[in-house]
């Protein structure tokens, strides 16, 4: 079947291709009754403008980009869906871009990629979203920037997040309820500020609750699988073995949990484990992992919307979104 063209739908309203384009684009001078017609056309005929064309017609564009340092990471497939879906629903389109900080010639290839593709605006994931040089390049090619989960300068950009210090409160104290007293802590990669957040809720839980912290059950890992297990070796092998493990992630809970099946210790019959994210291996696993829901795919979109807003209205757009979390409990955490 042959793909639908601005003519196709011109024709079909009695109307010009500019003056569907202009309906289209949102641009101002069409009479109310034009941009209704016209706009009825385009629901009936089911048309869908190509984003570089409309970039090109127009002093807008319609292409964001969604910027990771790891798009192949679980967290970059969450966050990739929710920002394609609202993108779609508002006449955008996303294009994926990787920005790696240890190659030394990142800045020249951000500075082509601008200048190639003309971006209406961009949206910069952690870790690289607190990136100084980073975002000074975008300020300078004037490309509107919102952040997910930024933590620094945090009103320099239109930014979303949730409170990962309260979040990471919330489980711990999930496991304080349970009756738990020794509890160890996975920190996440420390590039990440969310990272850093997660380990001060954590504190939080244990000083409300007046419990003394235990400093040889606190390891560094770098929300990778692998340190997941290196981490959960070293504490399931220790002069103290705790009865609950808290990960800053879900990758790494994912490797506790494998660590405990070599070891033969009954999850979580003899050791609680937890996480962060409710990423789709958090299900997968068995059991489940209970963790702290990071709406990962919805902070996407309303990255995405941030965006649209501020193309569509500058001065009624707003700065942030701080969305809720939820602590999902499932058959990994038990009383001891």
């Amino acid at each position: 079947m042959k793909a639908l063209t601005i003519k196709d739908v011109a024709r079909q309203a009695g109307v010009s291709p500019k003056t569907v384009s202009r309906v289209i684009n949102g641009e101002a001078h069409v009479r109310p009754a034009v941009r209704e017609a016209v706009s009825r056309v385009v629901a009936e005929m089911n048309y869908q403008p190509n984003a570089f064309a409309r970039s090109l017609s127009s002093a807008r564009s319609f292409l964001i980009g969604l910027f990771f340092d790891d798009p192949a990471c679980s967290y970059a497939n969450d966050v990739l869906l929710g920002a394609l879906d609202r993108a779609r629903s508002l006449g955008r389109h996303v294009v994926i871009e990787t920005v790696a900080l240890d190659r030394p010639d990142w800045q020249a290839r951000l500075e082509e990629s601008l200048v190639g593709l003309k971006l209406g605006g961009a949206i910069l994931t952690p870790p690289i979203c607190d990136c100084e040089g980073l975002i000074a390049i975008f300020e300078r090619h004037g490309v509107p920037l919102v952040r997910i989960a930024p933590g620094t300068d945090v009103d320099r950009t239109p930014h979303v997040r949730i409170d990962d210090r309260a979040a990471a409160r919330t489980m711990a104290e999930h496991l304080i309820h349970l009756g738990h007293r020794d509890i160890a802590f996975i920190k996440g990669n420390p590039t990440h500020h969310s990272a850093h957040r997660r380990w001060l809720g954590f504190q939080d839980a244990l000083d409300a609750a007046g419990m003394t912290l235990d400093e040889q059950a606190v390891l560094q890992g770098d929300f990778t699988f692998r340190s997941g297990i290196v981490a959960a070796e070293a504490l399931l092998h220790g002069a103290r073995r705790p009865s609950a493990i808290f990960a800053s992630n879900d990758e790494m809970a994912l490797g506790v949990l494998v660590a405990a099946m070599r070891a033969q210790i009954a999850v979580p019959q003899k050791l609680a484990i937890v996480g962060f994210d409710d990423a789709q291996l958090a299900r997968m696993a068995w059991p489940q992992l209970t963790t702290i829901r990071q709406p990962n795919s919805e902070m996407a979109a309303a990255a995405v919307s941030l965006l649209a807003e501020r193309s569509d209205g500058p001065d009624g757009a707003r700065s942030s979104i701080e969305l809720p979390y939820e602590l999902m409990v499932r058959a990994s955490s038990c009383s001891p």
